[in-house]
């Protein structure tokens, strides 16, 4: 079994000194990320599986509703990989726009797609979920695992929060989640969350109007920056 540093640390109390280089470790994680990323651009993320290939209708779907949202004006943002993230990737180089990822160093090697126009590297998953959520203002939720989830959730814990903005989410692909939406539902009646809960993100199957939510939760809104200043001598 690969031991890398991430498994060693979340094994337990380790020396003080192990500790600071570990922090240190993030901490650099966290400045290749920002220094590759500032000028990205806003961001949509499209989460969903590795495992579809090309033929797949989840990945057609996920190209082409992907290729729509980079006309809005945002760049698409992925993690990176195969299966739905390579459609939504590859969908925004359909339409002409940016395509970017966060890609994951795994020990199968997960390498990064070839729709890219930027992308980094990263060791650490929750560095890599932190700044696929931080350059976004839209999350896009097509059919996935266990990952695909913890980001959904991940997602919907800082918008519930208040910890980010109440930025549109779109669950698509409604038979498949369908479950999910019905666990969901019985969280409101058991009280673990609240009424209005559900309401932070929709569910549909039309490309219309997962793009059309999109377009009319951010126009205007967010304080949109197109342009970041350039303080540090970042490369654009």
């Amino acid at each position: 079994m690969l031991r890398n540093s991430e498994t060693r640390f979340l094994e337990g109390p380790r020396t003080r000194w192990k500790e600071f280089r570990f922090a240190v470790d993030v901490f650099m994680e966290f400045i290749k990320g920002f220094r590759t990323l500032h000028f990205v651009g806003p961001c949509v993320t499209v989460f969903g599986s590795a495992r579809f290939d090309e033929n797949h209708i989840y990945y057609k779907k996920a190209r082409e509703l992907s290729a729509r949202i980079s006309t809005l004006g945002f760049t698409i943002m992925t993690g990176g990989g195969p299966g739905i993230m390579e459609a939504a990737n590859r969908g925004a180089k359909d339409a002409g726009g940016p395509s970017v990822a966060c890609n994951i160093e795994l020990p199968h090697e997960q390498h990064a797609n070839p729709y890219l126009d930027k992308f980094v590297n990263f060791k650490f998953f929750f560095v890599r979920k932190t700044l696929l959520i931080k350059y976004s203002y839209a999350f896009v939720i097509c059919p996935g695992g266990f990952g695909t989830l913890d980001e959904f959730f991940e997602a919907l814990t800082l918008i519930q929060t208040e910890k980010i903005e109440q930025f549109p989410v779109v669950v698509f692909g409604s038979e498949y989640h369908d479950h999910m939406i019905k666990h969901i539902k019985s969280m409101v009646d058991q009280k673990t969350i609240s009424l209005k809960d559900p309401d932070l993100f929709i569910v549909t199957d039309s490309i219309d109007e997962a793009v059309e939510f999109i377009r009319q939760k951010t126009d205007g809104n967010f304080g949109l920056r197109l342009k970041p200043r350039i303080i540090l001598g970042e490369k654009k």
